[in-house]
């Protein structure tokens, strides 16, 4: 049985197992059947998903087992918990500053909060910052736990311990890869996990002219996001610096710190290939292996998908993410 990836998919998929049926989660930036059909509606689309999926040219998207999607679910819990806290805290910097006070020290231990307590402030700022003081507390308790949990599954995943020795890439950072990745046999290259997670640029060409765009912005963003973050600190480590430094000057800091993800990921994909494979993780290691950030995308991608960083990778998340996979 196939349907469209929407909001919300997971039960139905349950469902259809304890029915017997076979579930086929649809990629729908990739149905141009129904992309570009004129008359839509939800009766013409069941036509012809049905239709393709006779004909088995269903676009499909991975559906991730569900111990992979409660993994999932607890690292994006705990990584939207540390964004509501940073929210909060520069909603106080951001009143402080409304009415021109600050502070060169921290306005979060004793005498920065009773600096806030002694600013005059008018009602409905002092009340913002009242609010916002109250909620970091019991964030940080929460947090707290999540961490203990999360470095329970780091220290139980072998692959882990593995991801973990790449520049830049920490306990939290490994486990969104995992989580992200899922099944590393389903890619068979890793330009194709590239490709997936949206580091690779767009091509297009025509005859001669070839021109290589920006990332596309499909994949996990969540993926993106941690990547990102250890390319920050790998591109200051004596592997990539040199690297960093060449692409930075001749295209700039941005497309630099992509490169350098790219990088760290065709890595982690040799890594777990041969974690995978029944290798001796001691005797791989994280530069073993070597990955070009310029190579053009294999596919088209992969199935639709998200503070101060640190390279634990346990900084503010993207604001927004999508898994349709």
């Amino acid at each position: 049985m196939a349907f469209e990836a929407a909001y919300g998919w997971g039960w139905l998929v349950e469902l259809l197992e304890d029915y017997g049926f076979d579930p086929h989660l649809v990629h729908p930036l990739r149905c141009k059947a129904i992309a570009s059909a004129r008359l839509k509606n939800d009766k013409v689309d069941a036509a012809i998903l049905a239709q393709l999926l006779r004909a088995d040219l269903l676009p499909e998207a991975w559906i991730a087992p569900p111990a992979v999607r409660q993994l999932r679910a607890l690292l994006r819990h705990r990584a939207s918990l540390v964004r509501l806290g940073t929210q909060l805290r520069n909603r106080i910097h951001a009143v402080a500053a409304d009415h021109g006070y600050d502070r060169t020290g921290s306005y979060w231990t004793g005498p920065g909060r009773g600096w806030l307590a002694e600013l005059p402030l008018p009602p409905v700022s002092r009340e913002i910052v009242t609010d916002s003081l109250a909620f970091p507390g019991a964030l940080a308790v929460t947090i707290e736990r999540l961490d203990a949990e999360v470095r329970a599954r780091a220290k139980a995943d072998l692959r882990v311990k593995v991801l973990t020795a790449l520049p830049g890439a920490g306990e939290f950072t490994a486990l969104v890869m995992l989580a992200e990745i899922g099944d590393i046999t389903r890619f068979p290259s890793a330009r194709k996990l590239a490709s997936w997670a949206g580091l690779t640029p767009t091509v297009r060409g025509s005859d001669l002219t070839v021109r290589h765009g920006h990332i596309p912005g499909q994949g996990s963003a969540w993926l993106r996001w941690v990547l990102n973050q250890a390319a920050q600190t790998a591109g200051r480590s004596p592997e990539f610096s040199a690297t960093y430094a060449a692409i930075a000057k001749r295209r700039g800091t941005k497309i630099a710190t992509i490169a350098i993800a790219r990088k760290l990921l065709t890595r982690a994909y040799h890594l777990l290939a041969a974690a995978q494979a029944g290798q001796a993780p001691a005797t791989t290691t994280a530069t073993s292996f070597t990955g070009t950030a310029g190579e053009a995308p294999a596919d088209g991608g992969g199935s639709p998908s998200p503070g101060h960083a640190r390279s634990s990778g346990m900084s503010r998340p993207p604001g927004r993410a999508r898994s349709s996979d």
